[in-house]
């Protein structure tokens, strides 16, 4: 049973016309009375099925277990894989359908063959098909890897240990890109491997060895004959295709700025970016996808270019899915990078649609961080003039303690400055005063305070009545 398993998955797989014609010659020899009987059947061009391999000349009911008789039931039919459709490539024509990769023993590392031919007419598109670049046609032939999975469409997915020989040489798969962030592994772009250059480009048969890692998945190859775009050709289909006209975002703006009964907190507007978030530069072409909630754009010219070297589809704002089915140009935005000159980065929308430059505020902070300025002035109280009123110790009745107070700041080591300015110092206080300056009052004083009271004095050296400073 080994060894018949192995021969219908080489004859299902794997097949040729010279196969074929063996296998043929090997049923005859073992069964000559049902060769007529064969060949009345089948043409020449037709592969021989599972069931014609297993029948015998005595009448076996097909589709039975031969080793105890018990008929089984017939095997579901296989699902059908389907690859989800990729912007850069359109579909011409299916040369292999997707076929399952499956493992001839228990090794880890297998090999599995398939083979097809081209048509002249598909070689004809190829050789007349412009240069993407050169070397490069815009119509080749590529060899696409996925899952085993007939639920929903697959994503193209490489197996472990990837190796591709076409016609006996190897062509090249793209690597792993290197990861910038410590403890992530590296990861490998999948995408389809343009087998064009290794193949025979004529009816001869094309012969394609995939090498993979057994590792417990199954994956499915196909082949396919595509028309490769590029960044610049999606950018037109886009700019023709999708484009919201400003009616239309004004009506959204609106419904986002809608009052909400039930809500809390009113919003009066939604501030936008002119910036685009993937390359820090102004906005050429705004673009957002129409399943965000979000008003932000991003430049579409540099989005299609990352995502056809790198294609990860996934929008720069909120890392969403961003495919380019659903991408659209807002023409509202459009016509405000228009109209605003190249120093306005930011807007508002307002409720009613309408919008307005924002660029006032941040000039007006920008010149209050470079020049640094408090916005109250700052008054010298040691100038008389400074502010329209006396010094602290201008009063007649304080020359003396003005005189006692310079004494003291001169013991401290503090003067009167060039220009006049009185200098106080608030530190002293009765005890004080009457330590350090006690001894120095003059008889006049001395007089004075016989024939009149001291006026009161609080803990500091100044009079309650003077007009502060500011």
């Amino acid at each position: 049973m080994f060894f018949l398993g192995r021969a219908l998955r080489l004859v299902q797989t794997e097949y040729s016309p010279e196969l074929l014609k063996n296998v043929r010659q090997l049923y005859e020899t073992r069964f000559p009375k049902a060769s007529s009987w064969l060949a009345a059947r089948r043409p020449e061009s037709v592969p021989v099925n599972y069931p014609a391999l297993n029948s015998s000349p005595r009448g076996t009911v097909q589709g039975t277990d031969y080793l105890n008789g018990i008929p089984k039931p017939a095997p579901p039919p296989v699902a059908e894989v389907k690859l989800v459709p990729l912007p850069f490539y359109h579909n011409l024509e299916t040369l292999l359908p997707p076929t399952e990769l499956i493992a001839q023993n228990s090794e880890k590392l297998q090999e599995s063959q398939c083979v097809f031919e081209l048509t002249p007419s598909q070689v004809e598109q190829i050789r007349n098909s412009s240069e993407l670049r050169p070397g490069m046609k815009s119509v080749q032939v590529v060899l696409r890897i996925c899952y085993t999975d007939s639920i929903g469409v697959q994503e193209d997915q490489y197996p472990p240990n990837i190796a591709v020989k076409v016609n006996q040489s190897y062509c090249h798969v793209p690597g792993y890109y290197p990861s910038n962030k410590p403890g992530v592994e590296p990861r490998r772009p999948c995408r389809p491997v343009n087998i064009t250059p290794w193949l025979h480009l004529s009816t001869v048969t094309n012969r394609v060895t995939i090498t993979w890692g057994n590792f417990g998945k199954r994956y499915s190859v196909a082949v396919y004959l595509v028309r490769v775009f590029t960044s610049g050709e999606l950018f037109n289909q886009l700019k023709h295709c999708s484009v919201e006209s400003p009616e239309r975002c004004r009506e959204r703006i609106q419904d986002k700025l809608r009052f909400d009964p039930e809500s809390e907190i009113a919003t009066t507007g939604l501030r936008v970016s002119l910036i685009c978030p993937l390359v820090k530069m102004r906005l050429g072409v705004p673009c957002r996808v129409l399943t965000c909630a979000h008003l932000q754009c991003f430049d579409a010219v540099f989005f299609l270019q990352m995502n056809e070297k790198k294609p990860t589809w996934t929008c720069p704002v909120c890392d969403k899915p961003a495919p380019f089915e659903l991408l659209t140009i807002d023409g509202l935005l459009s016509e405000i990078l228009k109209e605003t000159p190249e120093d306005v980065e930011e807007i508002e929308y307002l409720t009613d649609g309408s919008w307005r430059p924002i660029r006032d505020d941040k000039e007006k902070e920008r010149e209050r961080e470079n020049s640094r300025t408090p916005d109250c002035p700052v008054v010298d109280i040691c100038v008389p003039e400074a502010n329209g009123h006396s010094p602290a110790h201008s009063g007649t009745n304080q020359t003396g303690k003005s005189g006692s107070g310079g004494a003291s700041a001169g013991t401290g080591g503090t003067s009167a400055g060039a220009g006049g300015g009185a200098v106080v110092d608030l530190t002293l206080d009765d005890s004080s005063e009457e330590e350090g300056g006690g001894g120095a009052e003059d008889s006049e004083d001395t007089d004075d305070s016989q024939d009149s009271p001291a006026p009161k004095r609080g803990r500091y050296d100044y009079d309650k009545d003077l007009v502060p400073a500011y």
